[in-house]
């Protein structure tokens, strides 16, 4: 069935949905499994939400993909894991909760929908923590082919331009993206990267965009099309006002569509799945201090995260508590020139990690291990530029490192680097001198960290922060490169600079809940009808950030969690009522 923006015919359901991520997607389509009528409502002209954006990695200890390859670690290991991440905003409820509902939820959409999921070899971001473990706890989406979506392929959110080439995915594995590093050197690696190439240009000759999709974009389209086949109405340009309220009750909601405003009534409730709030600017600055200290954010999220979900509920009661020492997923980002004056959001996920790169402020100082994850060098950010005007870095390098890996938006060799150069997006200087003075950073500062740091790397060394000491570090640098692969001189120049600040992949804090979703008031009493899922629910991590999928693992498993309980909540009223029909005819 093609479930495309159509009048809406029925205008009751047992479920309301609001939005089409993996956290809305993954409840409606349980919730449907289950029996109930369920409606997806999205605000954007595509669905698909943050996590079409995303890498598509879950993050689920104990789970069946990883088994299967023979890796099984305990679920009490996985817990002292977060116990130690999460410090004092550990919640035990909801962790055991999800430890023992995130294998089942995996077997459950790869048994009975179209999700697939495909083991990696992501470590935990902390592996040295006690619990913390070097693979087998993050699974991926399986590559899809969108042309499964029939008519609806159009209306998936593409993924994030800025890290793709020419429009064609990268695979969120060391492996893959390997290939593309290597292409120059490597017959074997050259011939996959021409497969891929050819197949990317046919596809675009046929479709207009790449219908072989990965990560991230691969989830959301396997969701869409588990939904749709289940004969999901999602509708898109659609956007949730208000929600309606009967004695108390959250019953339905007010909406705007194509054809106007649209009231639909849930008779089990309604979920909020709209994406946290990181494009609500006054919600941001509310809880990011590096923005109410006067820096600026720039998050890659999609335009549409702008907090309705939180919105919607604080007005029938619900609240959202600013606690975590982190307010959200940091990101590093750069901010890619357009040729219409705007700019793209270049999200820096590789290549920190490899060797010949630092990250300094506008002193000239490193702050911070570089290999570490996103979010971490993101709180270091932080941290190093307060009392600073702007919190933000430079990437520095020089020239044969930006030739083998390139330098955020830019591309390895013998990809040309011209335009970025003369656009503003890279910096080149013929020293380091140079650099700094075109940069604007410290030059002695620069100058002196480049010394001190290089006389460590020639042997391998980052005797200031540990670089390459632990699985993860290692795991997105270059193997290739003895005897660290995270570590090497910056010394041949021309050298390179690449400014970059803050952004976010996801906000952490959200609406207070019930462990099963319920959107709770004051007094922790749940509102009745109203749940939460996705980032529009707190995370349960504490404002850390654990390893690779601590965001999608949860939402999809939550949302596999609250499906159900609606679902059995709805099975309890109806065994009610056929009980008291019973009784009223024994008693005729």
């Amino acid at each position: 069935m093609n479930n495309q923006n159509k009048p809406v015919e029925q205008q009751e359901y047992d479920l309301i949905v609001v939005g089409s991520g993996a956290g809305g997607l993954s409840t409606a389509v349980v919730a449907r499994k289950r029996g109930l009528k369920v409606i997806v409502l999205e605000k954007a002209d595509v669905f698909g939400g943050t996590t079409a954006f995303s890498g598509g990695v879950l993050w689920i200890p104990g789970n069946p993909v990883s088994a299967r390859s023979g890796i099984k670690h305990s679920a009490e290991e996985a817990e002292r894991y977060l116990r130690n991440e999460a410090g004092s905003f550990y919640n035990d409820a909801a962790v055991q909760e999800f430890l023992s509902n995130g294998p089942r939820m995996v077997e459950f959409f790869e048994r009975e929908t179209s999700v697939k999921f495909l083991p990696t070899l992501y470590p935990d971001y902390h592996p040295t923590v006690p619990g913390g473990v070097d693979i087998g706890r993050s699974i991926l989406a399986a590559p899809f082919d969108i042309r499964g979506l029939g008519k609806d392929m159009a209306r998936l959110r593409p993924p994030l331009e800025t890290i793709t080439f020419i429009g064609m995915m990268f695979n969120s594995s060391n492996a893959d993206l390997k290939h593309f590093f290597q292409a120059t050197k490597s017959l074997k690696s050259a011939m996959y990267v021409a497969k891929r190439l050819a197949l990317h240009i046919k596809e675009l000759a046929l479709y207009r965009r790449g219908i072989n999709v990965t990560s991230g974009n691969a989830l959301a389209a396997r969701l869409a099309k588990s939904a749709l086949d289940l004969d999901i109405p999602i509708l898109t340009s659609t956007r949730v006002t208000r929600l309606l309220q009967d004695n108390g009750r959250i019953s339905g909601v007010v909406a705007l569509g194509a054809d106007g405003e649209l009231r639909l009534t849930a008779k089990q409730g309604v979920v909020l799945a709209c994406g946290g709030f990181p494009q609500d600017q006054e919600r941001v600055k509310q809880a990011f201090t590096h923005v109410r200290n006067g820096g600026k954010h720039f998050s890659p999220a999609p335009k549409e995260n702008t907090g309705d979900g939180s919105r919607m509920a604080e007005a029938v009661g619900g609240k959202l508590d600013i606690r975590y020492p982190s307010a959200a997923a940091w990101m590093p980002v750069s901010l890619v020139p357009r040729k219409d004056g705007s700019h793209g959001v270049f999200p820096h996920l590789l290549d920190r990690y490899k060797p010949g790169m630092i990250g300094v402020t506008r002193h000239g100082k490193r702050f911070c291990n570089e290999s570490e994850s996103y979010h971490d060098v993101g709180a270091a950010m932080v941290k190093a530029c307060e009392g600073d005007k702007e919190t933000a870095m430079w990437l520095i390098c020089d020239q044969p490192t930006i030739d083998k890996y390139g330098l955020g938006y830019a591309k390895p060799a013998p990809l040309p680097k011209g335009d970025l150069i003369k656009n503003g997006y890279l910096v080149k200087g013929a020293t380091l001198g140079e650099l700094a003075q075109k940069a604007g950073i410290d030059a002695k500062g620069l100058e002196a960290t480049v010394r001190e740091f290089n006389e460590g790397a020639a042997q391998g060394e980052d005797r200031q922060f540990g670089r390459g000491t632990t699985s993860f570090n290692r795991y997105l640098a270059d193997p290739e490169h003895k005897p660290n692969p995270c570590v090497a001189p910056v010394a041949k120049g021309p050298f390179y600079a690449l400014k970059v600040v803050m952004g976010d992949l996801g906000t952490f804090d959200g609406l207070r809940t019930t462990v099963q979703g319920q959107v709770v008031a004051d007094g922790n009493h749940p509102i009745p009808g109203l749940f939460a899922v996705g980032n529009d629910r707190a995370s349960i991590m504490g404002g850390n950030y654990p390893g690779a999928g601590i965001t999608l693992g949860p939402i999809m498993t939550f949302g596999y969690v609250t499906g159900n309980y609606i679902a059995d909540q709805a099975s309890q009223k109806t065994g009610s009522k056929q009980q008291n029909k019973q009784a009223q005819k024994e008693a005729a």
